[in-house]
Order: structure tokens, then C-alpha cells, then sequence
């Protein structure tokens, strides 16, 4: 009991920092203690560029290597190129991506995470473009062990919140909304917003919102309630909002995002947030609802390069990471040098690749992923 107390407290936090992007830091620091760690952050990477940074963190790690980290060992890191064919949401540490005798001869464990006594570490994915991602990640030192079940089990129960309050913030984009002036604050943004009751009548809508309605496309009003015009999601909607009633936890860890298709094929993409407890619970009751609506169009969801070639020649993630480096890096020498393992391991990882791709020679693995190449990023 206790803990269900404790985990609908966390989810009641993480949704209020959807609105208040001051209250990360503390609610990360919360994370960090339910599920186990050292060190937390949400950060971000761009595969391509090879850069990223982080947008809240907490814990023990040192400012130093944090930076050092992103100017030198991204490029290291096997994360770095398995981002794209891991599932969102889903929890992975280092050991599964690779194996411990292999992951302790890397430059990335010798001169970065050895020293600060990382053992383990786990990511897990909150959000992803063609060439970036963002993501929540863990570390783990010698007194927290190495990743386990117990630790992957309390990730899941808070991942889906941490990527429904994240993707809700970037909806709003506001650098602060305050809850009891939650509506007003939300009529300048471009995304339609809903505040509504259990059983989805509209107590209030932002002009974005107004105009969804008018069209009549993706949704509509009917009797003041809100319906979607595809009766599947209409049906997950009534349900979020009955549920929405009863607090954080009810909505559950499930439909981070339901998906609207209008009358004309356009797709869109609602989320919803709870305001039943909480920062957010003033603005329930100024407007009697339990929960407010978001809806805006879906980004084109383009599989990245390497997700692609990995999907297409069922390439394990270190088989892909060492294609990309003979890619961009050169030879089987300066790889195992970048990657930071043994030129034996590289040449393994490179026959398979050439079994699975059915070429024999670097030249032909270049003009692969050339191919792969999405002419309208160049």
C-alpha cells in the first residue's frame, strides 16, 4: 500500500511539471529514488550531428563529465546508434545492448563512467524524430548494481507518465502556465486544448479548439459533449475521461496518445491531462473538469536511416553501430579505435553484416546506407 501511495503521489508530480517546468528538477529526483539510481536526466541526442545535452537533471554526477560527455563520448556511445531501433518507452541498460566482458573495454567505460563508478546504466525513450530522440536515463554505481527486473518494472510504471507530461509540455510550449489560470494562458497556443467533465462535456475550449469544432472534421460537439469522429478513439477518450475522475493513477500507464483520423485522411494526435490533484486540481474545479484535451496534427513519423537499415536486414544493434562507424569512420583499425573494442570483435560484427546485407566489400556497405539517405534532409 505503501508503495501505490508513493507511485500515484510521483504521478500527481510528474503531470504537475507538465505545467511548471521549474518543478522538474525535484520531481526527477523523486524518479530517481523510485525506481534506483545514482544520477538522472532528461536529455536529448541528435544522431547525426552527433551532439545533444540534457534539459533537467539530478543527483551526484559532476558538471564536468556531464559536459565532457557531450562534446567527446557521444560519439562513443552504443545508445547513440541503438536509440533507433529500440521501442519507445521500453527500458534498456548498457548490458543489453552490450555484453559486460565487451562494454568494459570501451573508451566510453574506461575514461568516462569507470571514473565516476558507473556500473549501469538505463535509458529508456520518451520521444523521437528522423535524427534525434529524447530520452529519460539512470545511472547506476557500484551501491545501486547493475539493472534489474525489479528496477525495469518500477521504469515501466512511470515511463508513460514522464512521456505524457513531456509531450503535453512541448504542446504548450510555455515556459510556465499556472493552474488557475490554466485556460486563459492556453487560448494563444496553435494546439486545440479542451478542459471537460467524465463524461466529455466541454466546459471549455481555446480558440484552437473552437475552430476543430466548427470544421468538424477531426472532432465535434454533440449535445456539448465531445466526440471524435473515429468511433475507436471516440470510445478511448470516453474512457480516459470517466477515469480521469478518479486521479493520476486511474488514467493509467496506457494511451500516452490517441490518434484521431479526420473525415479527410489528416492524422492527428490527442493527449490528455488529468486535473483531479495536484497544482492542476484549482483548475478542474474553477471549470468543473476532470481533465484537459490536447489535439494537434501529427508529425510525419519517417523511420530514421539506421532504424530503417536495421529493420530491413535484421541487424542486431552492435552490428548496426559498427556498419555506421565503418561508414563513417574508415576502416576495421579506426573503428575498433572509435568504438573502443578489439578489431576482432569489429571484424565479427562486419561478417555478419556482410552475411545479412549480401554485399562483401565497405565500399558496397557505403552505397547501402546511401541509399538509405532521405534526400529531402540534404
Amino acid at each position: 500500500m505503501q508503495e501505490t501511495e508513493q507511485l500515484s503521489e510521483l504521478i500527481g508530480d510528474i503531470y504537475d511539471a507538465a505545467l511548471d517546468p521549474a518543478l522538474w528538477v525535484d520531481v526527477l529526483g523523486k524518479i530517481r529514488a523510485f525506481i534506483g539510481g545514482w544520477a538522472i536526466a532528461l536529455s536529448w541526442k541528435d544522431a547525426v550531428a552527433k551532439r545533444g545535452g540534457s534539459y533537467f537533471e539530478e543527483g551526484g554526477q559532476d558538471p564536468h563529465y556531464r559536459q565532457l560527455y557531450f562534446e567527446k563520448y557521444i560519439k562513443l556511445d552504443p545508445f547513440t546508434t541503438t536509440q533507433f531501433v529500440v521501442e519507445i518507452e521500453e527500458p534498456k541498460s548498457f548490458l543489453e545492448v552490450m555484453p559486460h566482458a565487451e562494454l568494459i573495454q570501451t573508451r566510453l567505460y574506461k575514461e568516462w563512467a569507470q571514473p565516476q563508478g558507473i556500473v549501469d546504466a538505463l535509458m529508456c525513450l520518451i520521444d523521437r524524430s528522423v535524427t534525434s530522440v529524447g530520452f529519460l536515463v539512470v545511472f547506476r554505481n557500484k551501491r545501486d548494481g547493475f539493472v534489474d527486473d525489479e528496477t525495469r518494472h518500477r521504469a515501466r510504471l512511470v515511463i508513460p507518465h514522464i512521456r505524457r507530461a513531456t509531450l503535453i509540455g512541448k504542446v504548450i510550449d510555455l515556459k510556465k502556465a499556472e493552474a488557475e489560470s490554466l485556460a486563459d494562458t492556453l487560448d494563444g497556443i496553435s494546439a486545440g486544448m479542451f478542459l471537460v467533465d467524465t463524461i466529455g462535456r466541454i466546459v471549455h475550449a481555446n480558440r484552437a479548439g473552437d475552430v476543430l469544432l466548427k470544421r468538424a472534421s477531426v472532432l465535434r460537439a454533440e449535445g456539448g459533449r465531445l466526440i471524435a469522429n473515429d468511433s475507436q478513439a471516440d470510445r478511448t477518450l470516453a474512457d480516459t475521461f470517466a477515469t480521469a475522475g478518479n486521479g493520476d493513477t486511474a488514467v493509467g500507464i496506457k494511451g500516452v496518445a490517441v490518434p484521431l483520423v479526420a473525415r479527410d485522411g489528416e492524422r492527428y494526435v490527442a493527449h490528455v491531462l488529468p486535473l483531479t490533484s495536484g497544482a492542476r486540481r484549482q483548475a478542474g474545479a474553477s471549470y468543473a473538469a476532470v481533465a484537459a484535451l490536447f489535439v494537434h496534427k501529427a508529425a510525419l513519423d519517417t523511420p530514421s536511416p539506421p532504424e530503417a537499415i536495421a529493420k530491413a536486414y535484421k541487424l542486431t544493434p552492435m552490428e548496426l553501430r559498427v556498419l555506421l562507424a565503418i561508414v563513417e569512420v574508415g576502416g576495421v583499425p579506426e573503428v575498433a579505435e572509435a568504438l573502443g573494442i578489439a578489431e576482432s570483435t569489429v571484424r565479427t560484427h562486419l561478417n555478419q553484416t556482410y552475411h545479412k546485407t549480401g554485399v562483401n566489400r565497405q565500399a558496397d556497405l557505403v552505397k547501402l546506407v546511401a541509399g538509405f539517405s532521405n534526400p529531402l534532409l540534404n
